[in-house]
């Protein structure tokens, strides 16, 4: 029971750092054009992160039984404990630097880091066909159809003066905003709701998927405290570092972001980054401007913590079921 407390201190606690950490997703944009204050917007995030957090069931199943497959004992719950160790040390080393990293992505290598010295199965399918496919392709997607909304939009305001289109798209915001905040719910809170059923499942007091709703409560409530902690070093990156928005392209890059979160959350249950969504969305918005736009420096500084994540909360991940396999 004692190995069963600290696991589920340890997910609640990756779920509140996430919440600060992946607090920019949802707002920095509207932040950053000015269409929401930061108050005002960290309340949206929240209460879209609990409420998103109900329709996030394929994301949390994919997590908690898709990646490793793990038997019953202390053991595997040292090697759930050593994974959110990984996946909480990275986020706050990220989030020290101001670096959008993927929480989703460190806790994944979190789980795979600590299965491998533990000699327990990794679902390398699982892991190729819901992880790596849709860490690649949902920045591609985002950055594209961030490209192709905002000409849209260009071509279809064409007409409109550019001050009466910036006042409505500040209002617009709200919503899109809003769509932000409950797509972060529908992955990012459904991620650490599928290690805590499936640490239930390994210490005998659950079986199956099915989330209890007092894991829905308890993670969705975590999470939302955590955003309302803010996250200011990452929102500064993500809101202006990247590429200066107006409020059109701020709404276009988070009506982008949400279509995807809800496409892969909705259809295919994969675990994807918000963080990699909204970014290259960012992106491929500022892109319609000139490529020159992008703070392309920043770009490929997000890239490198995108592609050290994996490995980085992994070895982190490694490191600490090593030291925790000499107590138990």
């Amino acid at each position: 029971m004692t190995a069963l407390v600290i696991s589920v201190a340890l997910a609640l606690f990756f779920t509140f750092t996430n919440g600060f950490h992946d607090a920019a997703n949802a707002i920095a944009v509207s932040v950053a054009t000015r269409a929401l204050t930061p108050t005002i917007a960290l309340v949206i995030a929240a209460v879209g992160n609990l409420v998103g957090s109900f329709f996030g069931a394929k994301v949390a199943a994919t997590v908690g039984g898709g990646i490793i497959s793990l038997p019953s004992g202390n053991a595997v719950m040292l090697v759930v404990a050593a994974a959110l160790v990984g996946a909480v040390a990275w986020n706050l080393i990220t989030w020290r630097f101001g670096l959008p990293s993927s929480s989703s992505h460190a806790l994944i290598g979190g789980m795979v880091g600590a299965a491998l010295p533990a000699g327990m199965a990794v679902l390398w399918g699982g892991v190729i066909d819901k992880v790596v496919i849709p860490m690649v392709a949902s920045p591609i997607v985002g950055f594209a159809v961030g490209y192709v909304v905002m000409l849209t939009m260009m071509w279809a305001l064409r007409r409109v003066p550019p001050t009466r289109a910036r006042r409505g798209f500040r209002v617009a915001q709200w919503g899109s905003a809003t769509a932000m905040a409950f797509g972060h719910g529908m992955q990012d809170a459904a991620k650490t709701m599928g290690i805590m059923v499936l640490a239930l499942n390994v210490a005998g007091l659950h079986s199956g998927q099915e989330i209890p709703l007092w894991v829905y409560l308890t993670c969705a409530g975590v999470m939302s405290l955590g955003t309302l902690a803010g996250g200011s070093r990452i929102m500064k990156t993500l809101g202006s570092k990247v590429v200066a928005l107006d409020p059109p392209q701020g709404f276009a890059a988070e009506l982008t972001g949400s279509a995807v979160l809800y496409g892969a959350a909705m259809g295919l249950g994969a675990p994807i980054s918000t963080t990699h969504v909204i970014s290259a969305a960012i992106m491929g918005v500022g892109s319609t401007r000139r490529l020159s736009a992008v703070n392309w420096k920043i770009a490929v500084n997000m890239v490198k913590a995108w592609v050290y994540t994996f490995p980085g909360a992994g070895l982190i991940a490694t490191l600490a079921w090593l030291i925790g396999s000499i107590f138990v």
